[in-house]
């Protein structure tokens, strides 16, 4: 059987229900494919930085998850070699776009959020798709229990293993050596931390600490894993906890606390991995009808917490040229019509790839710069980021959070 559409989102993570709530702001409506059986909320939360507000007011979202999340006043870097503190910024003051403003967001009430606005069977559920072939000016998308849905608009949302990216011409993303654990302390009363993110590295590890509300801790471990790590860790949450226990360094008794509280069921572990910024800048972005978004655009470490907030300002950028191309009239008829259209929405997704691409190129290459500036070991590298990158380095993640992916409103 075969439906057809006019624009298909693969994937229902930050990227594709951003840009599908976009597009639905605009008067454009988008079929979203999701394999899981339900949203997908892995990672628990994300730092969620200035740009990302900017992208969540324009799709209309944002005050509500402002009300859920408690607003963080700054960032304390701490060396567990020394115990001192390196650098403490605060997140309050301006910035070139306006305030700066920074939360961690849980992932299920950020998807929650997104698909409460979207008209009901936007998301199709149980739906993988296994393949995509061209069909003169369509994409024929083939789902694994048979179905094929024939769409004017093509956009893979789909993760860093991005079934549409490999279509476009990507490579598989790179694997930075490195690993991070992720948990989430849930309290039964206020967790006492108050309203800061607290870093710490040394040693060759780096962790980080962030309460998403006052009974909530976020937290994230990161180290570069041995082959019996990987093997001794897989898929065992109790090792995970006693090694992250045990290589966290001088830390104070109260954040070790968070790690100890938090339920087993609560850890996850996954190998950290980048696309190459070059392939970004060289890459196929948009190719026709087809792009890509989200991670499967520009798969990045998360060491400036940007990942989450690039998504989203994917979608915004990719629903305002999107829309320009859709909503415009078509003056020829049948089959010049369908290639006129197809011209402008060329166009369009041509304009998103220029938008996106040097940002996306800008965001890869700093995230993987600082962690490995920031997870070195050794006397000398040791003491180069105390002294002196440490400040540089909590600087950067203010400077690119500051950027407007602008709003939804069309020429």
């Amino acid at each position: 059987m075969e439906a057809i559409e006019n624009v298909v989102i693969v994937g229902a993570g930050i990227a594709g229900l951003a840009t599908s709530l976009g597009l639905h702001r605009l008067g454009i409506r988008s079929l979203v494919l999701e394999s899981s059986a339900s949203l997908r909320v892995t990672g628990f939360a994300l730092a969620t930085w200035t740009n990302a507000w900017r992208a969540l007011d324009a799709v209309g979202i944002g005050d509500s998850l402002r009300q859920q999340h408690e607003q963080l006043d700054g960032l304390v870097a701490t060396s567990t070699v020394s115990g001192q503190a390196g650098a403490q910024l605060s997140f309050k003051g301006k910035g070139t776009h306006g305030d700066h403003e920074a939360r961690c967001v849980k992932r299920k009430l950020m998807l929650e959020a997104l698909e409460k606005e979207l008209p009901t069977g936007t998301i199709r559920y149980s739906s993988k798709v296994v393949s995509v072939e061209d069909s003169g000016c369509f994409k024929l998308v083939h789902l694994v229990d048979g179905t094929t849905i024939k769409t004017k608009v093509l956009i893979g949302c789909d993760g860093v293993n991005s079934l549409v990216g490999k279509f476009l011409g990507f490579k598989k993303p790179a694997y930075t050596g490195r690993s991070a654990m992720r948990g989430s302390a849930d309290f039964k009363a206020n967790h006492g931390l108050g309203s800061n993110f607290l870093q710490f590295f040394g040693n060759g590890f780096r962790s980080g600490f962030i309460p998403c509300d006052d009974t909530t801790i976020y937290w994230f471990f990161t180290w570069t894993p041995s082959d019996q790590d990987n093997k001794e860790l897989k898929d065992n949450p109790a090792k995970m906890k006693q090694f992250v226990l045990s290589n966290l360094g001088n830390v104070p008794d109260q954040v070790r606390s968070f790690v100890e509280i938090t339920d087993l069921d609560c850890f996850i572990s996954s190998p950290l991995r980048y696309r190459h910024p070059w392939e970004v800048l060289w890459g196929n972005i948009s190719k026709g009808n087809a792009c890509v978004a989200g991670d499967a655009l520009h798969p990045m470490t998360p060491d400036i917490g940007q990942g989450g907030c690039a998504a989203l300002e994917d979608g915004v950028v990719l629903a305002r040229c999107l829309a320009e191309a859709l909503n415009k009239k078509v003056s020829a008829e049948t089959k010049d019509r369908e290639k006129e259209e197809y011209k402008r929405i060329e166009m369009g997704l041509k304009k998103y790839a220029k938008e996106r691409r040097w940002r996306s190129f800008e965001l890869i290459s700093t995230s993987y710069v600082v962690g490995v500036v920031q997870q070195s070991q050794g006397k000398i590298m040791n003491f180069l980021r105390d002294a002196i990158m440490v400040k540089f380095l909590a600087k950067l993640l203010l400077r690119k959070a500051d950027f407007d992916c602008g709003k939804l409103h069309i020429s």
